[in-house]
Parts: C-alpha cells; structure tokens; sequence
C-alpha cells in the first residue's frame, strides 16, 4: 500500500525533533601519537619539560662569552685560549671564563659562562687558540633553555585537529600518548533493486553504487569511522537484517533509497517495525523524502537514493553529528559570495543549491549549478558549497551577496576556465595541468566573468550582427583591459542518429511532429546560432519567432555540454540537435554541416605573465595541439590561431 509523507517538517522542527531524543555525547580515548594524526584533541595538554632543556648551539663555531669578541676585526682577530670540544650529545660541566672558548657543534649544549656562538667560518684555529676575526652579540647563534617551551606551558588546546606540525611539538616535549575524541562509527546501508556493485559488469536496467561509497568518504572527511554494508535489495525483510545488523556494529546508520512517498518506499516501513520514526518528510530541496529514526538511543537517517540529495541531507543533518562526536568543529566554514546570475527557488521548501566558488575583482562569485540536479552526481563534485535559499524566498537576483557554506577549504585555482564547453579546450587543459577550475556557462558567461574579474581565460564563439565572431561582443558587453587570442576554427551542424533514420535535412524539420530536439544552455554560442537560423526560418514562414519555438518539441530541454547532445541523441532521448562534429564523431552519429564557427579565447591583460595562461596559449600555438585537433576531426587551427586584438 503507498504511504503518503506522516508530515513535512522545517530543517529545524526535523532537528529538534531528534535532539529531543538523541544527544550526541563524544567519547574519549587515549592513542600513542603515531595514531594521532587526524585526531582531535579531548584535552588541554601541558610541557612536562623545557624545550630546549638546555642552552643549545645554532651554528657549528666556538662558544665564546660575547664581549670577548667586541674588538675582533678581520685584520686584527681576538685571540682566545679552547678548553675543548662538545659534541652534540655530550653534557661538560666545565664553566669558560674570559679570554677561553669551547668548540661547539650544531646542537650541541653550550657550557656555563658563555653567551654566544661564533660561526667557524669566521675563526682560525692553531696551537690551542682561536683567532675570531668578526665580533658577535650577546646571545648570537645560541637557542637557550625554555627559549621554545617552558615547563608548564600550555603547548595545545582542547579541540587542536591534531596534524605533522603538532605531533611534532608532542614529540619534542616527550609526550608519546595523547587523550583525543574517539571516531564515531557510521555503518551506510544502500538500497534498491537496480544498483550494482563496482566489481560487477553493468547490465541494462542497472547503475553503480553511488551513495555508499561518496557517503563513506564524506563519513571519513567528517572524522568517522565508516563501515560499508553494502548493497541491499528491495525486500523488506532483508532491509530489516541489514539495518539491524548495521546497529550491532555501528554509533548511528546511514541508508539510501526507498525513501519516497510512492511505490518505492519501503524503508519507512522497514524502520516502522523496529524503531521509533521521528521524520518522515523534511521541507526541502533536494532531499525532501529522508526519514530519522531511533532504535535503542541510535540515530538512523533514511537518505534518499539520488546522489545529490543523500549528500546534501548528510552535509546538513549527518555531518554535523558525526563532527560533534568526534570533536571537529561543527560548523563548516562560510564565506560571503555574489551570485553570477539570478536563480529560482520554490516556495515552501528551503534550498540547498551548489554552487562554484571563483574569486574576483570585488570578492567572491557563486555559480549556482542549476537544473534538475538531484541524480546528477557531478553537481556536488565539481562545486565548492552550498548556498541555503530559505523557504519564503521565490527569487535570488545576480549580483545579490549570499552566504556559502563551503565543502571544504577553497583552494585557489592555477587556472579558472569560464566560458563555452569544447574538447579543444579538454585537450589544452590536459598539457597545462596544476589545479584546474572549469565552469561551463557559455561563451555570454564566460565574457561576464572575465569582465568581473573572475576568469583567467574564457572561450567564446558568438556571432554578431555583421558576421564577425567575439571581437564585436565583447567590446558590447563592455569589456576592457582584455585580448582576444584567436583560437580555432569549429564545424557546426546538425547532430543526428546514425543513418539519419528519421531524415533530418534542416532546421523546417525541427517542426515535424515526429522530431525531438536536446537544445543548449542560454547564453551559450550554440543556443545563439540556433536561434539565428530560427529566426531566419521564422522570418522566412511569416511565423512569430516566439510562437514557431513553441512548435518545436524538446526547445526547452538543455544540455550544458556538446557531449550532453550527443549522449541524448545517442541514447535515443532525442532526434537531433546543434552540436560539433568532433563529439558527433565521438558518439558515432550523423553529422550535417552548416558552417565552421570561430572559437577564442578571452583573457584580462593581468593574467598573461600568470604561469598558467602562458602555458594556455604555448600549447594553443603548438604544432602537437594542431595535430591532436586533427585526430578528433571537425576542429583545426588556421594562420589566425594565437592572434591577440587588444579589448
């Protein structure tokens, strides 16, 4: 029997209702320090010693008392009588008085009665006297007792992640076991009739397992201790063993799947029978259908079983819990960022939308990952955070200041790649390497981030009024203190399946009635020379251009890539649509040409001494790029590629 949602709670009615039941209480335990790393301190921990316990030597030389030295000049040096020689290691009792020194190595304790070291460099010795040829300052070369720790002294502080650098300090005050929070112990429990293991072969009907192994790394990056159940079938009884198994061995159970209010949803079932539900049904998006219970004081989240919205609701509900047990902290960081363009949200449910975070002229920049996402695993993967749109917003505008909740810390980009998709560009960025940041909005997009300051390149190849590609565009679009560097030349046409079964010749055809189009994304320069020919068409029939893009099934359907097109095309999903011939070629399908298109590069003048774009433009330039272009067909350079025209 369908189970329709009990009720639809807030984010914070959800977590006050499990608060209310569960209190998450971390433990301690104590590990020796070579266990430590990673680990988060459950104490405040003090020196029991001096660091260094003794006044030291810097610098291999002769220690010497300082003012002894005042006179000494390169051509007049300052004699004086050694008593000896201390290695590191070595403990003299022996005190220096004036006119005496003692040879020192690195390291090595400095005897009572001297103040400074003299590097050997700049001293002669013969005859049982060194002659020091350059004065030296009180303390000069010289560490001295507690100079680093003092007995006593608070070294690290309760709730210190512990890493290289603090085991290090550990270490030197002789400290080899340290009290720290203990890992919590997350069991991840994935459902569903249609997922398959990764040693399997992929048969039709079926997908990999996706949530357990993404949520057992993000258990692990939160500071638990994941433990992968595997993968269970749709079957109620078996839902149940698992589970139940899962809180033999686990601190709280994560599942995915079978979460939904339609015929899927077994697991509110499942948890029904043995535990005490809590929520059935969180006012959000992703991620409304996830379930809370409890079972003996042991929390159990019910995520659902697309990838983006399990890992949302865990970053939101789970990971916060798991941080709190182990010791982190809990709340991830949040910095303050502008949205690149205007995003929609629905009414009555909060939003977590990921987003690439860029950094610009005024700040940071938020490019919302928009579309229907929730399946979409790379929607996560190549974002940096999450900005939360609350309930009561319908609307958030471009340019408006939002707040991001980082995945982690941003780390700065070697090159920021913003603008129109193409494998040309695929195959510049494999030879630039580093840390690369890549956000396909189209070639509008790309102009507008290179303006702003957010860019260190942008690929373009939009068509203006007079026939010429990019330069008149950019110029309109206000940019300044920029170059355009030709890059290549693009064949465009019209993609179709293999054979043309359905006998597409031309753009009339998009309005038969047996024809699907997959279009691309607004603002890239496919969707502008689409609508060109539309338009012409239009113009041609004596039709509205609004009204004729109405009759043309699938205009509304975008793809954000050439490859997304080609998949839809090559999967059946649609007849045709606008594209390259280089991933028609990819995907083994139809291509009908229409015309070759420019494809540039726009860069701020600032960024050209930048190591990476230097490296940008030399494969551009290369004759290996030339050929490789070849290899893929429907791409090549001509006698204008790496042409500059100052913006």
């Amino acid at each position: 029997m369908r189970k329709v949602f009990r009720q639809i709670l807030t984010v914070e009615e959800a977590k006050r209702l499990l608060f209310s039941r569960y209190k998450p209480v971390p433990e301690v335990e104590e590990v020796e320090i070579l266990s430590a790393t990673g680990r988060v301190l459950a104490e405040d921990v003090y020196s029991a010693i001096s660091v260094p316990p003794f006044d030291r030597a810097t610098m291999d030389g002769y220690a010497v008392i300082a003012e002894d030295t005042f006179l000494a000049e390169e051509n007049k040096p300052v004699k004086l009588r050694v008593l000896g020689k201390i290695e590191a290691g070595e403990w003299v009792e022996d005190e220096i008085r004036k006119g005496e020194a003692f040879e020192v190595s690195t390291g090595s304790m400095i005897p009572k009665g001297a103040n400074a070291v003299v590097m050997v460099e700049f001293t002669r010795e013969t005859g049982g006297f060194v002659e020091v040829y350059k004065a030296v300052a009180p303390g000069e070369n010289v560490m001295f007792a507690g100079s680093d720790i003092m007995a006593g002294e608070l070294i690290l502080r309760k709730g210190t992640k512990l890493t290289h650098r603090e085991i290090g300090i550990l270490s030197a005050c002789g400290i080899s076991k340290v009290k720290v929070y203990k890992k919590p112990r997350v069991a991840v429990v994935s459902t569903g009739n249609e997922l398959a293991d990764l040693q399997e072969e992929l048969s039709r009907g079926k997908i990999y397992d996706v949530n357990s192994f993404a949520i057992c790394a993000a258990i692990e990056e939160n500071g638990g201790i994941p433990i992968r159940m595997g993968i269970v079938r749709d079957d109620e009884e078996e839902m149940k063993r698992a589970i139940l198994k899962a809180l033999n061995v686990a601190d709280l159970v994560v599942t995915s799947g079978s979460t939904s209010s339609g015929f899927g949803d077994r697991m509110y079932r499942v948890l029904e029978d043995f535990a005490e539900v809590l929520v059935h049904g969180i006012a959000v998006k992703p991620g409304k259908p996830t379930i809370i219970a409890i079972h003996d004081g042991k929390p159990i989240f019910g995520l659902p079983g697309y990838p983006v919205s399990a890992l949302t609701i865990f970053e939101v509900l789970v990971a916060p819990i798991i941080r709190e047990l182990s010791g982190m902290r809990v709340e991830a960081k949040k910095i303050k960022a502008r949205l690149a363009s205007k995003v929609f949200s629905e009414i009555g449910r909060r939003e977590f939308l990921p987003v690439h975070v860029v950094s610009g002229k005024e700040g940071f920049s938020a490019y919302p990952v928009t579309g229907s996402y929730s399946g979409a695993i790379t929607a996560l993967a190549f974002s940096d955070g999450i900005v939360e749109i609350p309930e009561n917003v319908v609307m958030l505008e471009e340019n408006e200041v939002v707040e991001v909740k980082l995945f982690s810390e941003i780390n700065p980009a070697d090159l920021v790649f913003i603008g129109s998709h193409c494998v040309g560009v695929d195959l510049i960025l494999r030879e630039v390497k580093g840390n690369l940041k890549v956000i396909n909005v189209g070639s509008t997009g790309g102009i507008l981030a290179v303006k702003r300051g957010e860019a260190d390149v942008a690929g373009t190849h939009l068509l203006d009024e007079n026939g010429v590609y990019n330069e008149g565009i950019v110029r309109k679009l206000g940019v300044r203190n920029a170059v355009l560097v030709k890059g290549y030349l693009r064949e465009q046409g019209l993609i179709v399946a293999k054979g043309n079964p359905k006998g597409i010749r031309g753009f009339e055809d998009l309005l038969r009635e047996d024809v699907r189009l997959i279009n691309r994304n607004k603002g890239s320069g496919t969707r502008i020379l689409l609508d060109m020919h539309l338009k012409e068409l239009a113009d041609r029939l004596g039709e509205d251009f609004e009204a004729l893009k109405r009759r043309i099934k699938g205009y509304e359907v975008e793809a954000k890539t050439h490859d997304a097109v080609a998949v839809a095309i090559a999967t059946q999903r649609a007849d045709v649509g606008l594209g390259i011939k280089a991933v028609a070629n990819l995907y083994n399908l139809d291509f009908i040409p229409l015309r070759s298109e420019e494809y540039d590069f726009l860069i701020p003048k600032e960024r050209l001494e930048k190591w990476s774009v230097r490296r940008f433009l030399e494969v551009l330039e290369s004759e290996e790029f030339a050929e490789k272009l070849k290899k893929v067909g429907g791409l090549r350079v001509y006698e204008r590629t790496g042409e500059m025209i100052e913006i």
